[in-house]
C-alpha cells in the first residue's frame, strides 16, 4: 500500500499534462459566393474556449482536450457546427448560411450647421494635384494577379449535369469541403500571375512584362487573347479621376467634383490605417438606380489623401447581368509621394438570368517594391501593354501541399506569393489541378473554345468561324460554307485562312485563301496575300473601315441579298502592315478587282459621255491602298499568331486612306486613272451625368470620273432591324456622291431620366438619342443621262444630294429584356423627294420604328 499510494499521486499529477492538444485553424466564410465573414465568434460548445477570426475570417485556436465539434456564429448569420477529429492539427471551413438575428439600424444625427464630412471632402480636391497619380512623371513595381472563378447558386437541374457531379466527387475525394457540398460554390478556374508593371503619365503609356503564370481548371486556351489579359493591366482602378469606368460604365468616384449631388456622407470614427490617422467617411448613393457606390472611405488626415476604399455598387444600379460588384483597395501612404495601389480586389458576379446560376469572380491584384519617377527613354519601352509571357504549369506535388495546408516547395507561386491563400482558396487550387484531366471537364473547355472564338479545334486546324456555315438569302438560296484556319501548332509566324462555299439557288462555287506571315512581332510587322472569288453586294463593297468582324460577315448574307446589287468579284491582294510607332499603323495593300455585275450595270467606258459613247458592262480595278491609323491610347494584345484591341479606348482614333486605281488596266491601252481620299474619326466619349456620346465623322472625296460602283454610296436600310452604321431611313443607293461628309451621334443616357420614373425604374430602361447628318453632291463629270446597251442593260442615273444635307434623328430605349433596343427615326430632309419604285428600291419613309438587339452590361 506505501508502494502504490505515491503511485497514484504521481499518475494523478501526470494526466493532466499528458491531455491532448489540439490546434484548429480555418476559415468561415459565406455559403452562397465564399465571401470571408469578418470577426466570426468561434467556440467549442458548452465550454468557455473560443476565438475571434480576423478580418478575412481567419481563425486559430489551440484546444485542450478531445471536444466532439467546434461552432461558429456571426451577426446575421445561423450558428453552425463541425465535428472534429482526433488528430492533433485540423483545418476547418465553415460555410454560414443567412439567418440569426440582425440588429436594429442606429441613426446618429448632429446638429453642427454642416456636415463635418464636407470639409474633408473640399481638403482632398484641394490637395489633388499633390496626391493622384498623375503628380508622377512615372511608376513601376512588381505585381500579383490573382483570379479566382466559381458557379454559385446552382439550379437544381444544372447541378445533375455531368460536368458538375464530376467536379463535386473529385472535391470529396480530396476533402475539399470549399467545393464538395452540394450548395457550395463550384471552383471551375484560377489564375496567378506575376510581372512587372512600368506606368507612365505624360502621355500616359502602360507596360507589363509578365514574369510567371499558371492556370487551373477550365479555362482559356494558353496564349488566347483571353489568357493575355489575366495580369494587373486590366484591373487599373483610379479613383481620383470624377468617373472610374468599370465593365463598360461610368461610376461617379466618391470623392468626385461634385460628389454631394450624387452621394449622402457621413463621417463615422478617426482610425489609424497603417501609419497614417485617418477619416473613416460613409457613403451613400441618394438614388439606388444611379451608377454609385455604397461603402466607406479612409482619407488621411495629413495631406487629405484617399488611404483606402471598401465599395459595393447599389445592388439596384441600373446594370445588367451584375448582380454583385464589390472593389477594395487600399494605397500607399502619402508620405511616399501620390498613392499607388498595395492591394486591389474586385468581387464581380455575373447571372443571366433569375433561375441561374451565377458565375463569382475574384480579382486580387498585390503591388510592391514600387519606384517613382524614374522613367525609361529607352526607344519604344512603352510601346506594347503586354510583351512578354511565361508560363507554368500546375504541379501535380503542389496540389498535395495545398490540401495539406504546408509550403509547397516546387511551384513559383507557393514560394514566391505575396499573400497568403485561404483554407477555401486552396482547397478550390486543389480541385482544379485535378479537374481539368476530367473527360466532361475537357468537353467543355472545347465548348467555351468555340465559343469564344468562333473556330473549332480539331487537331492542329481551326474550323470555322461558325456564324458563316449557313446562310439564306434571295439570291444564294441557301449558302453553305466550310472555313478553316491554321493554329501555332502548326506554325507560330504563318496564319492561313481559307473556305470553299456553295449556292443553292445561283448554282456557284465560291472560294478564299488568306495568308499572313509575321515578320516581326515587336513592331508587329506582317506581310499577307488574299484571293477570293465570291459574290458579294455592291451596297457593301464600299468599306473602306468595316474591321473583320465575323458577325457582320455572317448577318449581311442573310435577307434581302438582291437589294444590294449583287456582283461576282475575283480579287487579288497583297498587303504589308507595320506599327511605325505607338499607335500610328502604316498599311501598304495593292490589290486587283475583276467584277462582273449580277444585276442591272452599265458604264462609259471612255471619258466620252455623250449619246453614242460606247459602254461597258465588266469592270477591272488594279488599285494602290495607302492606310495610315493613329489610335494614341490603344492596348493591343498579342496571343498566338494575331492581335486584338482590348480595354477603353478615350481619345479619337484617326484613320486615313488613299487609293490611287486604274481602270482595265490590263485590258485597255489607255486605262483611265482615278483617286479616292478617305478619313474616318471615331471616339467614345464620358459625358459625366448625361453617359456615354459615341461620334463617327467620315469624310471621302473623289475627283475623277468614275462608275456609281467606285463612289461613295452610303448605307442605307430597308430592314426592320437597326443599324448603328447606317442611315436607317434611307434605302439602298437613294443617294450616291464623290465628295461628303457624315455624322453619327449615338448619346446613351443609362438611367438619367428613367431612374427618376416611379415605376418605370424598376423595368432599368435606358434612353438613347441619335443623329445622322450627310452631306454631299456628285460633281458634273459623274453625272449621266439613263441609256441601255445593245443587250438592253441600262446605264442608270445617279442620284444624289442637292445643297441640303440628309438629316435623320431619333430617340428610343434600350435594355428592354436587358436585351432588346427599340428606335423611333425621323427623317428631317428630303421629306418630299418623289419615291423611285423599283423592285429594289421602295418608297422612302419619314418615320421608322426600328427593332435590334444588342448585349450591353
Amino acid at each position: 500500500m506505501r508502494f502504490f499510494a505515491p503511485l497514484l499521486l504521481v499518475c494523478l499529477c501526470v494526466l493532466p499534462a499528458a491531455a491532448q492538444r489540439l490546434v484548429i485553424s480555418g476559415q468561415v466564410v459565406e455559403a452562397s459566393n465564399g465571401e470571408p465573414v469578418p470577426f466570426a465568434s468561434i467556440f467549442i460548445p458548452k465550454t468557455s474556449t473560443g476565438a475571434t477570426a480576423d478580418a478575412d475570417g481567419k481563425f486559430k485556436l489551440a484546444v485542450m482536450g478531445t471536444p466532439d465539434s467546434i461552432a461558429a456564429s456571426a451577426m446575421g448569420f445561423a450558428t453552425q457546427r463541425r465535428k472534429l477529429s482526433s488528430e492533433p492539427v485540423q483545418t476547418v471551413l465553415f460555410r454560414m448560411k443567412t439567418g440569426g438575428v440582425a440588429l436594429a439600424e442606429v441613426v446618429v444625427t448632429s446638429r453642427q450647421p454642416e456636415n463635418p464630412a464636407f470639409r474633408i471632402l473640399r481638403e482632398v480636391q484641394k490637395h489633388k494635384h499633390e496626391n493622384e497619380r498623375n503628380a508622377l512623371q512615372a511608376a513601376e513595381y512588381d505585381s500579383y494577379n490573382r483570379i479566382e472563378t466559381s458557379l454559385i447558386e446552382l439550379p437544381a437541374k444544372m447541378a445533375k449535369r455531368r460536368v458538375i457531379k464530376d467536379i463535386r466527387a473529385l472535391a470529396v475525394r480530396q476533402g475539399a469541403a470549399a467545393a464538395a457540398d452540394a450548395d457550395a460554390p463550384l471552383p471551375i478556374f484560377a489564375s496567378e500571375v506575376g510581372s512587372r508593371v512600368y506606368q507612365k503619365y505624360s502621355p500616359v503609356r502602360r507596360r507589363e512584362d509578365l514574369l510567371h503564370k499558371q492556370m487551373r481548371g477550365v479555362g482559356p486556351r494558353e496564349g488566347s487573347v483571353l489568357s493575355q489579359m489575366l495580369g494587373s493591366n486590366f484591373q487599373n482602378f483610379d479613383f481620383y479621376p470624377n468617373w472610374q469606368n468599370v465593365l463598360g460604365k461610368d461610376f461617379i468616384s466618391p470623392i468626385a467634383e461634385g460628389g454631394r449631388l450624387t452621394y449622402e456622407y457621413e463621417l463615422q470614427d478617426s482610425v489609424f490605417v497603417g501609419k497614417d490617422w485617418c477619416y473613416k467617411i460613409a457613403v451613400t448613393p441618394k438614388r439606388a438606380h444611379d451608377l454609385a457606390f455604397k461603402g466607406t472611405i479612409w482619407i488621411t488626415a495629413e495631406g487629405y489623401a484617399l488611404r483606402r476604399a471598401e465599395l459595393v455598387a447599389s445592388p439596384d444600379a441600373n446594370i445588367n447581368f451584375v448582380s454583385d460588384l464589390r472593389i477594395s483597395q487600399e494605397l500607399t501612404s502619402p508620405g511616399d509621394g501620390p498613392g499607388l495601389p498595395i492591394r486591389t480586389k474586385l468581387v464581380l458576379s455575373v447571372r443571366p438570368y433569375e433561375k441561374q446560376a451565377a458565375m463569382l469572380v475574384r480579382f486580387t491584384t498585390v503591388s510592391s517594391n514600387f519606384v517613382r519617377n524614374q522613367e525609361h527613354t529607352e526607344p519604344g519601352f512603352y510601346d506594347q501593354p503586354i510583351v512578354s509571357s511565361l508560363m507554368e504549369p500546375a504541379d501535380k506535388d503542389a496540389t498535395s501541399s495545398l490540401l495539406a495546408g504546408q509550403p509547397a516547395g516546387s511551384g513559383y507561386f507557393d514560394q514566391h506569393r505575396p499573400d497568403t491563400l485561404s483554407l477555401s482558396e486552396r482547397q478550390s487550387f486543389a480541385v482544379l489541378d485535378s479537374a481539368k484531366e476530367l473527360p466532361s471537364v475537357r468537353n467543355v473547355l472545347d465548348w467555351i473554345d468555340l465559343f469564344v472564338n468562333g473556330y473549332k479545334r480539331v487537331g492542329r486546324w481551326d474550323l470555322g468561324p461558325i456564324l458563316t456555315s449557313y446562310a439564306h438569302n434571295d439570291y444564294e438560296g441557301s449558302r453553305l460554307r466550310f472555313g478553316f484556319r491554321t493554329t501555332p501548332d502548326i506554325s507560330r509566324d504563318w496564319l492561313t485562312q481559307g473556305y470553299v462555299a456553295y449556292g443553292t439557288m445561283d448554282d456557284r462555287l465560291k472560294y478564299g485563301l488568306k495568308t499572313s506571315f509575321i515578320a516581326e512581332r515587336r513592331h508587329w510587322t506582317v506581310l499577307g496575300a488574299e484571293y477570293r472569288h465570291d459574290v458579294e453586294q455592291v451596297a457593301l463593297l464600299d468599306n473602306d473601315f468595316q474591321s473583320d468582324n465575323n458577325l457582320f460577315a455572317a448577318a449581311s448574307r442573310w435577307g434581302r441579298f438582291i437589294q444590294g446589287r449583287p456582283i461576282l468579284r475575283n480579287l487579288y491582294a497583297v498587303t504589308a502592315q507595320r506599327d511605325l510607332f505607338h499607335g500610328f499603323t502604316e498599311t501598304l495593300t495593292v490589290r486587283h478587282q475583276d467584277i462582273t455585275p449580277l444585276h442591272d450595270f452599265a458604264y462609259y467606258s471612255t471619258g466620252d459621255h455623250g449619246p453614242t459613247a460606247p459602254i461597258a458592262r465588266n469592270l477591272t480595278l488594279s488599285e494602290l491602298v495607302l492606310e495610315s491609323r493613329f489610335a494614341p491610347d490603344e492596348n493591343l494584345v498579342q496571343s498566338e499568331n494575331r492581335r486584338r484591341a482590348v480595354g477603353l479606348r478615350r481619345l479619337p482614333v484617326l484613320t486615313f486612306r488613299y487609293t490611287l486605281g486604274f481602270r482595265n488596266l490590263l485590258e485597255d491601252s489607255s486605262p483611265r486613272r482615278y483617286q479616292k481620299f478617305n478619313l474616318l474619326v471615331t471616339q467614345s466619349v464620358s459625358m459625366g451625368h448625361l453617359g456615354r456620346l459615341n461620334y463617327r465623322v467620315e469624310g471621302s472625296y473623289i475627283p475623277d470620273a468614275v462608275p456609281y460602283l467606285i463612289l461613295k454610296t452610303p448605307l442605307g436600310n430597308q430592314t426592320p432591324f437597326y443599324n448603328a452604321n447606317a442611315f436607317n431611313l434611307m434605302n439602298y443607293f437613294e443617294f450616291v456622291t464623290d465628295r461628303s461628309v457624315s455624322v453619327r451621334f449615338d448619346q446613351h443616357f443609362e438611367g438619367l431620366f428613367l431612374n427618376s420614373i416611379p415605376g418605370i425604374r424598376a423595368l432599368n430602361w435606358r434612353l438613347v438619342g441619335t443623329a445622322n447628318l450627310l452631306y454631299g453632291s456628285l460633281s458634273a463629270a459623274n453625272t449621266v443621262q439613263p441609256r441601255k446597251d445593245r443587250a438592253g442593260h441600262e446605264l442608270m442615273p445617279i442620284p444624289t444630294l442637292d445643297k441640303l444635307p440628309y438629316v435623320e434623328v431619333g430617340y428610343g430605349v434600350e435594355n428592354i429584356f436587358k436585351f432588346i433596343r427599340v428606335d423611333f427615326l425621323h427623317r428631317v430632309t428630303y421629306r418630299e423627294e418623289p419615291a423611285r419604285n423599283t423592285p429594289n428600291t421602295p418608297e422612302h419613309q419619314n418615320f421608322g420604328i426600328k427593332v435590334s438587339a444588342q448585349f450591353r452590361l
